[in-house]
C-alpha cells in the first residue's frame, strides 16, 4: 500500500496492491450511458438480463463527479470523487458487487485530457482563478499565462463588455454573472466593478472572443471544457487516484481512455497509465485513418474499434454501386468542388476555415511557439522567420495532415511528407520565404533538437493536428460530402467507402496477430447514425438508379428545398432511419446544417434558413412525400435485413473484443447525438423480425464467445473461408480457432439481381458443424450456400466433433 497526495491539496488516495494478480481480458462488453435518470442503481436493475445475454462486463460511461445534469459525464469537476448524482461510491460499489454476484466485470470510461470550464464546481479550477499562476493548482490546466496579461479569458459574457457591464454583480468574495459565478482575489472585493474586473487573475470577456483571444486549450473548440495537463507526473496521481483505488480494490476491471490524441504525451501518459493499473485491459479511443496503424509501443490491448467499424460496414457496400451513386449525387445537388463536391477537396477547404476560425486561438498559439523559438534559436537557419511566414507554413502543413497527429513512437516523416511540404511552398510567391516550411517541417520532425522550446513547439503542434482533423473531417467535411450518410462515420473514409472481402480478411488477420483484444464497435454515443441505420443506407450503393428515380419523385412536388444538398442528406436520413417522430429528424437535420457550416453555423445562426429547413422536413421526408420512401424502403426490407444480421455477426465475431451498446443487441435506429444517448428499455422493445432476429444473433454469438473464450482471445486463430461458384463474392466467411464459423449475405440485393446463389458452395474445416442460430442442422465437407443460408441471410456454426 502507499499514500499520495494529489498535488493541490484536494486530499489523498490510497493505492493498494490488485487483488487479481492476473489482468482480466473481457469477452465482450455492454455500454451503458449512465445519467442522473439511468444511475448506478437502474444499472444493477439491468445486471441479469444483461448477464443472459452473455456478455462478460459492464462498460460504463465516465463515473467520476461531473457538471450537475450532465447527460455524458465527459465534464468532470471533480477526479477524487465518484459522481453522487448517479449514487456516489456505495451506489458504484453496490454495482459492482451486483455485477460479481452474476457473474460480470465493469469497465469504465475514463476522460485524462480535459476537465469541465465550471469553476463553482470545479475547485481546483476555482482555486486557479482565485490564486493565480500560484496556486497550487495552477499546473493541473494548460494555460498560457504569458498571453492576455496573465488573464484568463473566461468567454462567457452575452454582449461586449460595455454592454453586459450592469448585469456583473459583486456577492461577498464571489463575482456573478447569471449563472456564472467566479471567485474574487483577495482583497479586491471593494473596488468599483471596472477596476475590480482589471484586478482578476480572469477576465470575463463576450463569447465570441473565444475564436481568437482565448489562452486556455479546450477540448477540440469547445470552451466549456479545458485541457489537462496529466503529463505532469503529480497531475497525473492528482486526477487518476480514485480510478487507481477502484481498480486495485476490484471495483472495476479494465479502462476505456478518451481522446488521448488531445494529450501532450500519449505514448508517456498510456507507459504510466499501464504501470499503475498493473497492465489492466485497457482501450483508447483513437481515430485510425486509412492504413495509419495503432502505435506498436503503446501498452494497451488495442483501440476502442472504430477502425473494425469502418471495416464492417466497407463489407456492405457496393463500390461499383457506390460510383453511381456518387454520381446521382452531384447530378442531383449539384454542390461546389470542395464544398462537397468531391471528398479530399472538401477535406481541404474545411481545414482552412476551421484553423482561421474555430482554432484561430490555438493557429495564435502555435505561431507564437514558432516565432520564439525561431527568433531565440542559436541555429542560423532558424532566424529571420516572420511570424506571417511562420503561420502560412504552419497552416499549409496541417491542412495536408491525413491522420490526427504525429507520434513521438511513430516516424514523423511518414506522416508531415515531404510530399506536402512541396506543396505547401507554392503558397509562397517568394521562394525564400517558402524556407519557412522547411523550418516548421524540421522542427516537427526534431531536427533542431529536443530542448524545452522544441518539446512545446511538437506538442503543439500535435495537439492543434488532433482537433483540426476532428472539426474538418468529423465535424464539417462529414456533413458537407453526402453521398452516402452511412460512410460519414468516425474513423471511416467517405471518399473509398467500399472494401473487398480480402481487405477485410487481411484487416482481421492483422488485428488477430498484432491486437487480439481490441474494442470492435458498430454503434456507440458518439456514431452519427446506428449500425442498423447504416446498414440500411449501404443497400442505396446496390440500386443507385432507383434511388434517383424515387427522389426524382418526391422532389416533383417541391417543398419549399432549402437547398438541394440538405434535401440529399434529409431523403436519406428517413431512408435510413424508417419511419420515426418528425422532431427526431428535425433535430438531427438542424445539427447537420450548422456543423456543415454552409449556410448557417452554430456560432452564426441564420433563422429564415434553418426555418426552411424545418419547414421542408416537415412537409417533405417527414411528411406525405415521405410515404414513398417509406414504401420504398418496405420493398428493399429482405435486403435491409440482410445487411443488420450481418454486421451485427460479423462484429460478435470477428477477432477482437465485441461492445453491444446500449439497446443494439435488437435492432436500434438512432440518429447523431442527443438521439443516441436517449434512454432505452430493458430488455430492449423487439418490433418486426428483423429486430427477432438480431437478438437471436447476439445471444447465440455473445454465448459462443462464453463457452469458447479461447476461440476468441488472444491465442485464437482466425481464418477465412473462401466460397466457390458464381456467387462466391456475396458470401463472406471465416472461422475461429476451429470451433466457431460465420458465414453472412454481402451485397444481396445485386446476389437476387443475378440468380440467387445457384451452385454455390463453401468448403468447411473437418469435422461435423452444428447451426448455433437454427438447433438440429448439421453440415460437413462442401455446403451448398443456398442450403447454409438460405433461411437466414447469416449462419453461426460451432464445432461439435470429427
Amino acid at each position: 500500500m502507499r499514500e499520495g497526495t494529489n498535488g493541490g491539496g484536494a486530499g489523498t488516495y490510497v493505492s493498494m496492491t490488485p487483488e487479481r494478480t492476473d489482468p482480466v481480458v473481457p469477452t465482450a462488453t455492454y455500454r451503458l450511458q449512465l445519467q442522473p435518470d439511468f444511475p448506478f442503481g437502474a444499472a444493477a436493475a439491468v445486471v441479469p438480463y444483461l448477464a443472459s445475454l452473455g456478455v462478460s462486463h459492464l462498460h460504463l460511461s465516465p463515473v467520476l463527479e461531473a457538471v450537475p445534469g450532465s447527460a455524458h459525464g465527459y465534464d468532470v469537476v471533480d477526479h477524487a470523487r465518484v459522481r453522487e448524482e448517479l449514487g456516489g461510491e456505495e451506489g458504484l460499489r453496490a454495482l459492482a458487487r451486483t455485477a460479481r454476484e452474476h457473474g460480470l466485470g465493469l469497465v469504465a470510461d475514463i476522460v485524462p485530457n480535459h476537465m469541465a470550464m465550471a469553476p463553482r464546481h470545479n475547485r481546483a479550477l476555482w482555486e486557479v482563478l482565485r490564486e493565480g499562476p500560484k496556486s497550487p493548482y495552477a499546473r493541473w490546466f494548460d494555460i498560457d499565462w504569458e498571453a492576455q496579461d496573465g488573464q484568463v479569458l473566461l468567454p462567457v459574457l452575452g454582449g461586449p463588455l460595455g454592454e453586459v457591464l450592469g448585469e456583473l454583480r459583486v456577492d461577498g468574495d464571489v463575482l456573478r454573472y447569471y449563472d456564472h459565478a467566479f471567485p474574487l482575489r483577495e482583497g479586491t472585493g471593494d473596488l468599483p466593478l471596472p477596476h475590480l474586473l482589471d484586478a482578476q487573475w480572469y477576465r470575463p470577456v463576450w463569447w465570441r472572443l473565444a475564436r481568437t483571444e482565448l489562452n486556455y486549450r479546450r477540448f477540440f473548440s469547445i470552451s466549456e471544457l479545458i485541457g489537462v495537463r496529466v503529463e505532469d507526473p503529480e497531475v497525473f496521481e492528482a486526477t487518476h487516484g480514485k480510478i487507481l483505488q477502484l481498480l486495485h480494490e476490484g471495483v472495476i476491471d479494465g479502462l476505456r481512455v478518451d481522446h488521448p490524441d488531445g494529450l501532450a504525451d500519449p505514448d508517456g501518459y498510456l507507459r504510466r497509465l499501464h504501470e499503475a493499473t498493473g497492465g489492466r485491459w485497457t482501450v483508447v479511443e483513437k481515430i485510425l485513418a486509412d492504413g495509419e496503424r495503432l502505435p506498436a509501443s503503446w501498452p494497451v490491448a488495442g483501440t476502442t474499434g472504430y477502425d473494425a467499424l469502418r471495416h464492417v460496414d466497407g463489407l456492405f457496400t457496393d463500390p461499383a454501386g457506390f460510383g453511381d451513386l456518387l454520381g446521382q449525387y452531384r447530378r442531383f445537388a449539384a454542390p461546389q468542388t470542395d464544398r462537397g463536391g468531391h471528398w479530399e477537396a472538401t477535406v481541404r477547404r474545411a481545414a482552412y476555415k476551421v484553423l482561421t476560425h474555430e482554432l484561430a486561438t490555438e493557429t495564435d498559439r502555435l505561431t507564437r511557439v514558432a516565432a520564439r523559438l525561431c527568433a531565440t534559436s542559436p541555429e542560423p537557419a532558424l532566424r529571420d522567420r516572420a511570424p506571417w511566414a511562420l503561420r502560412t507554413a504552419l497552416q499549409e502543413l496541417l491542412v495536408r495532415m491525413e491522420v490526427y497527429r504525429p507520434y513521438e513512437s511513430v516516424d514523423a516523416a511518414s506522416v508531415v511528407t515531404e510530399e506536402a511540404a512541396a506543396e505547401a511552398r507554392l503558397a509562397f510567391a517568394v521562394p525564400e520565404e517558402a524556407g519557412a516550411v522547411d523550418v516548421v517541417r524540421d522542427l516537427v520532425l526534431g531536427r533542431y533538437g529536443d530542448g524545452p522550446a522544441q518539446v512545446e513547439f511538437r506538442t503543439r503542434f500535435a495537439q492543434t493536428s488532433s482537433a483540426l482533423r476532428a472539426k474538418s473531417v468529423e465535424d464539417t467535411a462529414f456533413y458537407r460530402y453526402v453521398p452516402l450518410l452511412s460512410a460519414t462515420e468516425v474513423g471511416g473514409d467517405p471518399g473509398r467507402p467500399a472494401l473487398s472481402p480480402e481487405e477485410f480478411h487481411a484487416y482481421c488477420a492483422r488485428v488477430q496477430r498484432d491486437w487480439p483484444v481490441t474494442g470492435t464497435v458498430v454503434s456507440t454515443h458518439d456514431t452519427k447514425r446506428s449500425a442498423d441505420v447504416r446498414a440500411a443506407l449501404n443497400v442505396l450503393t446496390e440500386c443507385p438508379d432507383r434511388w434517383a428515380d424515387v427522389l426524382a419523385e418526391v422532389t416533383r412536388t417541391g417543398e419549399g428545398v432549402p437547398d438541394a444538398q440538405l434535401a440529399w442528406a434529409a431523403w436519406q436520413t428517413v431512408f435510413g432511419l424508417g419511419p420515426a417522430d418528425a422532431e427526431r429528424v428535425r433535430g438531427a437535420l438542424l445539427k447537420h446544417v450548422r456543423e456543415a457550416g454552409l449556410y448557417t453555423s452554430w456560432t452564426e445562426q441564420e433563422a429564415p434558413y434553418e426555418e426552411a429547413v424545418a419547414r421542408f422536413v416537415t412537409a417533405g421526408p417527414c411528411g406525405t412525400p415521405g410515404e414513398r420512401v417509406a414504401s420504398f424502403r418496405d420493398a428493399l426490407e429482405p435486403h435491409i435485413r440482410a445487411n443488420v444480421l450481418g454486421t451485427a455477426l460479423v462484429q460478435l465475431t470477428m477477432p477482437g473484443v465485441p461492445d453491444v451498446y446500449q439497446g443494439t443487441e435488437a435492432e436500434y435506429r438512432a440518429l447523431v447525438d442527443p438521439d443516441n444517448r436517449r434512454a432505452v428499455g430493458f430488455p430492449p422493445e423487439v418490433s418486426g423480425a428483423t429486430s427477432e432476429e438480431k437478438l437471436t444473433v447476439t445471444r447465440a454469438a455473445l454465448g459462443l464467445r462464453a463457452r469458447h473464450p479461447g476461440a476468441f482471445g488472444d491465442t485464437a486463430t482466425y481464418t477465412p473461408l473462401t466460397a466457390e461458384g458464381p456467387a462466391a463474392r456475396h458470401c463472406l466467411a471465416f472461422v475461429r480457432s476451429g470451433t466457431a464459423l460465420t458465414a453472412v449475405t454481402r451485397l444481396s440485393l445485386r446476389l437476387e439481381e443475378a440468380g440467387g446463389w445457384q451452385g454455390t458452395r463453401l468448403p468447411l474445416p473437418p469435422g461435423r458443424w452444428a447451426d448455433v442460430l437454427d438447433p438440429g442442422r448439421e453440415f460437413t465437407g462442401h455446403a451448398r450456400v443456398a442450403d447454409l443460408l438460405g433461411r437466414s441471410p447469416v449462419a453461426l456454426l460451432e464445432r461439435v466433433g470429427e
